[in-house]
């Protein structure tokens, strides 16, 4: 069995577009998604079957919430209120918490351990002291700027700490 391999940004892309049902561009080498920034971040952690913290995904208020709305076929302005806000509303918080959830397939390949989504911690929540160490980390990870036609751009981070 090998590692659990870091996607590339066009199985991201797929994965994210499928759920949303609409085109989403991504582009690769966008900053680091920081929860400490301006608004925090939504952190997912992903364990494998062990119970092994093995890969992280960290999504900024701005793609939370976008993508959270188009998800739900919400109009736009219902995410624009909370990106401009810089915090994110208990509903698109849980609609983004299922596009992670659903996520955890980019990590699920033959013969790499199988991971399932532990937590989601929403923006400035404070992070388990075995997650809070990763996030900013230089660990295998794709930084990218993710752009939901129709809602905007938002970061997404994806880290693997096993490889």
């Amino acid at each position: 069995m090998s590692g659990t391999p870091l996607p590339s940004a066009l199985e991201v892309r797929e994965v994210v577009e499928g759920l949303l049902g609409r085109e989403v561009d991504v582009l690769t080498g966008g900053p680091m998604v920081d929860p400490a920034g301006p608004g925090g971040a939504v952190v997912a952690e992903y364990i494998s079957d062990q119970m092994q913290l093995a890969a992280i995904i960290v999504v900024d208020v701005p793609f939370a919430a976008r993508a959270g709305a188009a998800i739900a076929l919400m109009p736009s302005r219902a995410s624009e209120e909370d990106v401009a806000a810089e915090e994110i509303s208990d509903v698109l918080l849980e609609n983004a918490s299922e596009i992670l959830n659903v996520m955890a397939s980019l990590f699920n390949v033959e013969g790499a351990p199988h991971l399932r989504l532990n937590a989601v911690h929403a923006p400035k929540a404070a992070l388990p002291v075995d997650v809070a160490p990763w996030v900013m980390a230089y660990v295998p990870r794709l930084d990218l700027e993710c752009d939901v036609s129709g809602y905007g751009t938002g970061g997404m981070s994806v880290l693997v700490l096993q490889s």
